[in-house]
């Protein structure tokens, strides 16, 4: 019998904290163990697993060909754990989870990307327009398989993000994969301090649709919309394009479909131990009765997905484009003895018909252009119409009487 070592057995803890962390059993001694009640058979398959799993690295420590490194060993298999549940769950070591917690707030250096993680590695959600990134052609889907030397597939979503940002001036190099392209491209982007996009509007057919490209959601800039629509008056159509809009809190994306939306539910957010909560529309705070289209891509994300989520649900416009990115969940910390930490995804949002935006994304009631995931032949020429998303939702509010 090989003896378990001491780093051995404190790892082996360490997984145990964090499989009851993730599976909410903090409470798992009060409730079964001093009582003399028995697991369920869920918590006795999470049971049957740890020990699966001790029986796997001691393995892997007696018979592996070389001596392995425990400690990177069972980092991860704990990084897979969380992103097993979803892109947002991450672990941080102790040592990840300190430079998370005393990062900087402000005047923080980015590239200019939104990223999340598909298929393992980090994608990219949407591109600042005249940011590093767009200066360098980066577009929506484009893989990042590396940052420096470490592909991303062995990074949680929230190490990336710290990765991809830093001090005003200073480099990062990254290994990036397109679409349709077999090789990576190798790109070194300077991180600069980037503003929010800017908001626009343009009149549309003599003044009779107003068209608001937000650029973001926050909150000042959806205080910016509600006066735009005020101005307008309560005949005037709106055309809302919500592509590559991925910053905003969720908040502000249920405020502006209140905009639009008189009554109903705008969205509800759930989880299994979180307390349902039900967003409905506030009649006090309903601008328009106009007719309404919203323009979306992959690039649309988090709060502006809730805002178009709600709009279909509400049958109360055309949603024209792409099916969006899917995002709409809330982590929680959960710090670990070690000085580790889990950012747990432990709510979901959900539209008016129950379809979770994390898992479904928002559908189109009007499809527009190619989704990532099309098959699109190279060889055959792609021609230039213009921007025919706007035409189309163009044509589609001038059919529509106010």
């Amino acid at each position: 019998m090989v003896c378990v070592s001491r780093l051995f057995q404190r790892l082996s803890l360490l997984l145990a904290a964090t499989i009851f962390a993730a599976l909410g059993l903090g409470f798992a001694l009060g409730e079964f163990g001093m009582f003399g009640v028995h697991a369920g058979s869920e918590q006795d398959g999470a049971y049957r697993q740890m020990h699966v799993y001790a029986e796997v690295l001691k393995r892997v420590q007696s018979d592996y060909v070389t001596d392995p490194n425990i400690n990177t060993v069972t980092t991860g298999a704990l990084h897979g754990l969380l992103e097993s549940l979803d892109a947002d769950s991450s672990y941080l070591t102790a040592t990840e989870y300190k430079i998370y917690k005393d990062r900087p707030t402000s005047g923080v250096a980015q590239v200019g990307v939104t990223v999340s993680k598909r298929y393992g590695y980090a994608t990219i959600v949407s591109v600042i327009p005249n940011s590093p990134a767009d200066r360098e052609h980066l577009g929506d889907g484009d893989v990042i398989e590396s940052i420096g030397d470490t592909s991303t597939r062995e990074l949680s979503l929230a190490v990336i993000r710290l990765m991809l940002e830093g001090k005003p001036g200073s480099t990062v190099a990254l290994s990036v994969v397109r679409p349709r392209k077999p090789d990576p491209d190798k790109i070194t982007l300077t991180r600069t301090v980037i503003p929010a996009p800017a908001m626009s509007d343009q009149q549309y057919e003599n003044s009779s649709i107003l068209y608001i490209k937000p650029g973001a959601l926050t909150t000042d800039r959806v205080d910016q919309i509600a006066a735009k629509i005020k101005t307008a008056g309560k005949t005037r159509k709106i055309l809302l394009d919500l592509r590559d809009v991925s910053e905003g809190e969720s908040e502000q994306g249920i405020r502006l479909a209140n905009f639009f939306i008189n009554q109903g539910t705008i969205a509800v957010l759930q989880g299994q131990k979180y307390p349902k909560q039900t967003f409905s529309a506030d009649p006090s705070k309903y601008l328009t009765g106009a007719p309404v289209a919203i323009l979306v891509n992959r690039g649309t994300y988090g709060a502006a997905e809730l805002a178009a989520d709600a709009i279909v649900g509400a049958k109360r416009g055309d949603v024209v484009g792409e099916r969006t990115f899917g995002e709409g969940s809330v982590q929680k910390t959960i710090e670990l003895p070690d000085g580790s930490a889990l950012l747990l995804t432990i709510a979901k949002f959900e539209g008016p018909d129950g379809k979770k935006i994390q898992d479904e994304a928002v559908a189109p009631t009007v499809l527009v252009g190619q989704n990532q995931d099309d098959d699109v032949d190279e060889d055959t020429p792609q021609q230039n119409k213009g921007d025919e998303t706007l035409n189309k939702a163009l044509a589609l509010l001038k059919a529509k009487n106010s």
